[in-house]
């Protein structure tokens, strides 16, 4: 079983950054991958980017490309999520999610684990 905390979230202006953390415990091996996905109100949940945590590669959806950035800590079992340039449509609850095996999904139908999710919000 694994176990997902995200943090971070909060309110800021467009243009401005934010880290979002998501902690994993309780996973046996580190042969997993990890990945962002939002929802906004309304909306369906979609899929922000991943990485893999055997060989570090990462992925991204086209309307983050450029702007956010996923690493992760090993030593921390921590994955973050640097959001920098936010736009008014990166509104939303961004959750962290995690999957056995090295490939990063994009749907969210391929992660067994989830996070409680954390609220971002991007206003004048």
């Amino acid at each position: 079983q694994v176990q997902l905390v995200e943090s971070g979230g909060g309110s800021v202006q467009p243009e401005g950054s934010l880290r979002l953390s998501c902690a994993a415990s309780g996973r046996a091996s580190s042969n997993y991958a990890t990945a962002w996905f939002r929802q906004a109100p309304g909306k369906e949940r979609e899929f922000v980017g991943g990485i893999s945590w055997n060989f570090g590669s990462t992925r991204y959806a086209d309307s983050v490309k450029g702007r956010f950035l996923i690493s992760r800590d090993n030593a921390k079992n921590t994955m973050y999520l640097q959001m920098n340039s936010l736009k008014p449509e990166d509104t939303a609850v961004y959750y962290c999610a995690a999957r056995s095996g090295s490939i990063v999904a994009v749907m969210p139908i391929g992660y067994a684990y989830w996070g409680q999710g954390t609220q971002v919000t991007v206003s004048s």
